[in-house]
């Protein structure tokens, strides 16, 4: 009989494995990444170029060594990424997990025990005898998963686990923004420094300057309650630079997993801002979707949440496995005697009958399907409006650099000329004195101007996805040309 049902399940099996339940994944024809034209370009006009993709390795692109080193050590020792990274080999662990329910699941037992029967509990009146018992046995069984259910509980958990990449992916991203965007504060709060004690140091000589005339008669007393006043005002900024300077210090630390207040002292001798050493390409939409951590991860959310639909679905349907088992019970000193051995094979088939409670998790599994689509929607358009927003505000801040530069450099001409006519005799050493003033705090706010510009530029950086390499397979997915494996039954 046992053969007969074996042979009956070996018939059968090739023509049912076949029935998948629950919708093959694919992107959604109504995702809105469908709505793209395939050269959809950026509607910021910035004079930068789209032919060609982002530098991997973007950071570089400054030529500082100091930079680059710092990055390195953040991508080893930074804590945010070392809980991705742990989050990662949990998804890895889970994954693994699932793949289990493919295979043939087995198990082993041995028990023992010293025991006396219960007399009265057989309604005997005769002392039982005591005996050592013991049971041995092993156990396997298979489940034919017959309509799909633990694949695409499979399919599920590949597509999280890539989505623990992703997620991974978009903290190196962001470490690597914070960390450039730390160092950077450094040296720009050092250049506004610079400039801001510049304009103090004018100041003070301008006060000097403005005592003597006052003692000699030739400006009012006032003059130099004036004059200070301004020095103060000067010398407000300085604090506050200082401690923008210091701050920053503190987060390059941590960013780099150690403690603030090891910072690094030599770092706040920079004076110099970060500058790049070639334009920013910044490829096309497509390319900026496909490169996006947070959009790969939305996509294999949605393909998870797509796959449980079958995993709900499966449910409706009878769960059938096939088992054996082979094992010996009885006194210890007739183990594996032809009384005490025992065996068994043969199909489990197990079967809720109602289905309310399947469908309502059918019903569930679509909804959260639906929830993922909307997020995954909303996901691409936050990435298009921060490339687009970061363009836009980087083309600003740069046309703002532009003026600001005319500005220092009519300054510096004012300057130099105020000079000449003071050592000439034509002008007095207060007209000088203002016209450095008024370079100093010309550059100072070119200085302030510069600061955006590089904040502006790691934006762009930061929201072209960190340019990291992407996998051909998950660029096809975000063009909806891939499928996942498996049929619909």
């Amino acid at each position: 009989m046992v053969k007969v049902i074996l042979q009956a399940i070996g018939i059968c099996l090739p023509l049912l494995a076949g029935c998948t339940v629950g919708p093959d994944y694919h992107l959604p024809g109504q995702a809105l990444v469908n709505a793209l034209p395939a050269d959809a370009a950026f509607a910021s006009k910035t004079g930068m170029t789209s032919s060609g993709e982002p530098a991997a390795d973007w950071w570089r692109l400054y030529d500082d060594t100091t930079l680059s080193d710092l990055v390195e050590r953040a991508l080893r020792a930074n804590t945010d990424l070392r809980i991705a990274e742990a989050n990662l080999e949990q998804a890895h662990a889970l994954l693994a997990e699932a793949e289990t329910g493919r295979q043939i699941n087995g198990s082993a037992a041995f028990e023992t025990s010293y025991v006396q029967q219960s007399a009265e509990a057989n309604l005997s009146h005769i002392k039982p005898p005591q005996h050592q018992i013991a049971n041995l046995g092993i156990a396997i069984n298979y489940d034919l998963d017959l309509f799909g259910g633990i694949k695409r509980g499979t399919e599920s958990a590949s597509a999280n686990d890539e989505a623990a990449v992703a997620a991974r992916d978009l903290v190196r991203v962001n470490v690597v923004a914070d960390t450039t965007r730390a160092y950077a504060d450094i040296c720009n709060s050092g250049s506004e420094l610079e400039s801001a004690r510049r304009t103090a140091a004018i100041q003070l000589r301008t006060i000097s300057l403005t005592r003597t005339m006052a003692t000699n008669g030739r400006v009012a007393s006032f003059d130099i309650d004036r004059e200070e006043g301004l020095y103060r005002q000067f010398k407000s900024q300085i604090p506050m630079l200082e401690a923008r300077q210091i701050n920053a210090a503190y987060r390059l630390t941590t960013l780099i997993g150690q403690l603030p207040e090891s910072y690094d002292r030599s770092l706040l001798n920079c004076r110099r801002p970060l500058k790049l050493a070639s334009k920013i390409l910044v490829g096309d939409a497509h390319g900026l979707l496909s490169r996006r951590p947070d959009v790969r991860a939305a996509e294999r959310r949605l393909a998870a949440s797509t796959a449980m639909i079958g995993v709900a679905t499966a449910e409706l349907y009878p769960d059938v496995k096939i088992g054996a088992s082979i094992g010996t019970q009885g006194a210890a000193t007739d183990l594996f005697g032809p009384l005490t051995n025992r065996f068994g094979v043969g199909p489990m088939i197990s079967w809720n009958v109602n289905h309310n409670v399947a469908r309502a998790r059918v019903a569930g599994a679509e909804a959260r399907s639906n929830a993922s689509l909307a997020l995954f929607d909303k996901t691409v358009l936050v990435a298009l409006r921060e490339i687009e927003s970061a363009m836009t505000n980087y083309a600003y801040s740069l046309e703002r650099l532009e003026n600001l530069r005319h500005a220092r450099d009519r300054a510096g001409k004012v300057a130099t000329d105020a000079r000449r006519l003071w050592q000439g005799g034509s002008a007095d050493a207060l007209t000088s004195l203002d016209a450095d003033r008024s370079l100093a705090a010309a550059e100072q706010a070119y200085a302030a101007g510069q600061t955006d510009v590089s904040q502006y530029q790691i934006a762009i950086f930061l929201a072209l996805g960190g340019s990291w390499q992407v996998p051909q397979v998950q660029k096809s997915r975000l063009s909806g040309n891939a499928v996942s494996q498996g049929k619909s039954g």
